[in-house]
């Protein structure tokens, strides 16, 4: 089982469905919150949608094709990181990450994606890792900005959330820019 730990207080594990209820309770907890940026969150409406989220999780690692894990923060779920996927030909990861609404401002998902970075670029031996995020949506983009990530450009109308289109912005880091 993937276990990594970031500091005293933080640590990923790969996510089980063990998992589920606590998940699932968080997602509830901060619906109104997640719901601006997250496309998923009217979905997910019962345990057991989150369950299937789970069940996806765990064949995708299981393929070897992504890496979802819990965020721990001081012993508790407090939000979902990781590898949506992971282009083995292509040598890239793509950092996907979402945190409870009463988790934010603790520099959590920061250190989060600095960790999943370093995973990919340093263990797995990837060449690249991309963080996509809403143009509007500033707290998720502050985290690659603020790891200096480059802004590689804007895809247009890149996700439906529920009524309307949004745009995201690319960011990424290549293994030779994060050891210098």
């Amino acid at each position: 089982m993937f276990v990594h730990q970031i500091d005293e207080e933080l640590s990923l594990r790969l996510i089980e469905l063990r998992d589920a209820d606590r998940v699932f309770e968080l997602i509830n907890h901060s619906r109104e919150y997640l719901r601006e940026w997250l496309n998923f969150v009217d979905g997910t409406v019962k345990v057991e949608d989150t369950k299937a989220f789970i069940d996806s999780c765990i064949r995708g690692y299981a393929d070897n094709k992504s890496l979802n894990t819990v965020v721990l923060y001081k012993g508790a779920i407090v939000g979902v990181a990781g590898f949506n996927s992971i282009d083995w030909t292509n040598k890239i990861a793509y950092i996907g990450y979402w945190l409870g609404e009463d988790y934010q401002g603790n520099g959590v998902m920061a250190r989060v994606a600095k960790a999943l970075t370093d995973y990919a670029l340093k263990e797995l031996q990837l060449n690249k890792v991309e963080i996509r995020a809403a143009v509007g949506n500033q707290k998720s983009r502050n985290i690659p900005e603020r790891l200096g990530f480059v802004e590689e450009g804007h895809i247009r109308s890149a996700e439906y959330i529920y009524d309307h289109f949004v745009d995201h912005v690319v960011y990424g880091v290549l293994a030779s820019e994060w050891s210098e």
